[in-house]
C-alpha cells in the first residue's frame, strides 16, 4: 500500500463520515438556531430549554436517519474489503 491508497482510503473515509453525520448535525444546528430566536424574542433564558429540545430532535433524527447511516456504513466497508481482497 503507498501513500495514493493510503490517501484514497482516507479520503473515502472522510466523505463517509461527512454523510453519516451531516444530516444529524444539520438537525442539531436547525433546531438550535430555532431555540435561540425563541429565546432572543421572549428573553426567556433557561438552560434547559436549550437542551431537552435538541436531545429530543437529534434523536428522532437518528431514527430517521438509520438506514441511510447503516447503508453509508455498510458500503464503505465493502469498499474496504474489496481493496484489502484484491490487494491494494
Amino acid at each position: 500500500m503507498n501513500g495514493a491508497d493510503i490517501l484514497d482510503v482516507a479520503r473515502d473515509a472522510i466523505y463517509t463520515l461527512l454523510i453519516v453525520s451531516g444530516p444529524v448535525m444539520a438537525v442539531g444546528l436547525g433546531v438550535g438556531l430555532i431555540i435561540a430566536l425563541f429565546q432572543a424574542l421572549t428573553q426567556i433564558q433557561e438552560m434547559t430549554l436549550t437542551f431537552v429540545p435538541k436531545i429530543i430532535a437529534i434523536f428522532l433524527s437518528l431514527l430517521l436517519f438509520l438506514p441511510l447511516m447503516g447503508a453509508q456504513m455498510g458500503d464503505l466497508m465493502m469498499r474496504l474489503m474489496d481493496r484489502v481482497a484484491s490487494g491494494g
